[in-house]
């Protein structure tokens, strides 16, 4: 997330009452998660674990919960607690606006496109030419949608990540402030669900059709022409690659990526990345040809006691 304008490193301080390492005057742009940074962003890290990975990213500031050696170039803003203040800063620059209407008076809405009734469109929404969004559709604050875009019944676009913070007292959810986008020529089946960016984009590439009944989680990225059947579920921070086939029912890890033109067939786990141009099967998935040799080798177990029995 982009802030309005340049801020500067003493007043994002003085917004969550932190401390500081470097110049007043650092000029400080944005906020982001660490998978998304870059110059002149903000990233919060707050287990001595990953500190390496957020101080050596392209964040330019580093919110953290321990004054360390800063990296030349870059500053901190010291918290007791980052996770908190992460939120405070996504809620001081993108605060939730109650809506007066179905349709926000500053979405706007292209050429041609028809939006059925009892549809929901949020503040700043953006929806091109010659699309067709169908009954009870829910499109939150700030998505983007292109051109010759069918969205059927049901529909969520836009809501909060599935991201929290365990604590004694319960779970802390970190907020959302990033963003759906839907590219050209993209179906999205009936009641199906795209979370937004925690500060980035969750992206849907031109020409790819989802089935009904789908979940894609924060800050995933599909490719260009995938084909997603019903009851998939994909978690955050997955990168789909171009042309890649899932079948139903399958579940995906965050954090992994799927290359080009791979197919999964129906009810696979994914734990971990795949290459592409390869068909997959099972949990944990792996080659179909892999798993189905497994299975015919096990067939044939009971006959290859009985062989040993009678040879005895």
């Amino acid at each position: 997330m982009r802030f309005p304008k340049p801020h500067t490193l003493k007043e994002i301080a003085a917004l969550i009452d932190s401390n500081f390492v470097g110049s007043p005057d650092f000029k400080v742009l944005g906020m982001n998660e660490i998978h998304v940074v870059e110059p002149g962003d903000i990233v919060f890290v707050d287990h001595p674990k990953y500190y390496d990975k957020a101080l050596n990213s392209a964040a330019t500031i580093i919110l953290i919960n321990k004054e360390v050696d800063c990296p030349q170039g870059k500053a901190l803003l010291i918290s007791d607690d980052p996770f908190r203040d992460f939120n405070k800063l996504t809620q001081h620059f993108k605060p939730f606006v109650s809506a007066n209407s179905q349709i926000s008076e500053t979405a706007e809405i292209g050429e041609n496109t028809v939006i059925q009734p009892n549809c929901f469109i949020g503040h700043n929404v953006k929806i091109g030419k010659n699309c067709r969004i169908h009954s009870n559709v829910t499109i939150y604050d700030d998505c983007i949608i292109g051109d010759h875009v069918h969205i059927h019944s049901g529909t969520v676009l836009g809501a909060n990540a599935f991201y929290y913070k365990k604590r004694p007292e319960g779970f802390d959810r970190l907020q959302s402030s990033g963003r759906v986008v839907i590219e050209n020529n993209v179906d999205i089946g009936a009641n199906c669900t795209i979370d937004r960016g925690v500060s980035g984009d969750t992206r849907i590439k031109e020409g790819s059709k989802l089935d009904n009944m789908i979940q894609i989680g924060h800050d995933t990225v599909i490719g260009k022409k995938c084909l997603i059947a019903s009851q998939a579920g994909i978690a955050g921070c997955v990168v789909v690659e171009d042309e890649v086939t899932i079948w139903g029912q399958v579940g995906c890890a965050s954090g992994i990526k799927i290359g080009s033109k791979a197919i999964i067939l129906a009810q696979a786990g994914i734990s971990k990345s795949l290459p592409g141009n390869k068909t997959y099967w099972g949990t944990p998935a792996r080659e179909s040809r892999s798993v189905l040799k497994d299975m015919a080798n096990v067939n044939k177990l009971p006959e290859m006691f009985e062989n040993l029995k009678s040879k005895k």
